[in-house]
């Protein structure tokens, strides 16, 4: 897919503390660049002949929602209409870890209807993306 019709963008619980915000955003930023590396820019050279490491090539707006329009969101990504996107859940279960370890055993021993999502990523196409999240206000 060419990136001119691929969105992706964050959703954040707008009620999180500022470093959880921080946090969200950065922990679902790696995932979507892992899985998406298309998006990923070739590295750069400033005036003065100094690398800098590429950077995403298309916009990533955060977007807000309260936890209970996250969840709504998060279900509708299991419907086939949207199976061909990429999402990617922060829960409170995955917060609370100390490390991969203990979020795996932790999150294999809980029913997903009690997670508390923090966010969501999601990356594909413009149109999918936008019909999930295009009345979402951004998050500032």
């Amino acid at each position: 897919m060419e990136l001119q019709n691929k969105k992706c963008v964050m959703i954040i619980d707008e009620a999180l503390p500022l470093g959880l915000i921080a946090n969200t955003a950065g922990i679902l930023g790696m995932t979507l660049g892992k899985l998406n590396p298309e998006t990923v820019g070739p590295d750069v050279q400033d005036q003065s002949g100094r690398a800098h490491l590429g950077i995403v090539a298309l916009p990533v707006p955060v977007l807000k929602a309260d936890g209970e329009k996250i969840r709504a969101i998060r279900e509708q990504l299991y419907q086939p209409q949207f199976s061909e996107l990429t999402a990617v859940d922060f829960s409170d279960v995955a917060q609370g870890c100390k490390n991969y370890g203990e979020f795996t055993e932790k999150a294999a021993n809980t029913e997903e209807g009690a997670l508390a999502y923090f966010g969501l990523g999601i990356c594909g196409d413009k149109k999918l993306v936008n019909k999930l999240t295009g009345n979402l206000p951004l998050l500032r």
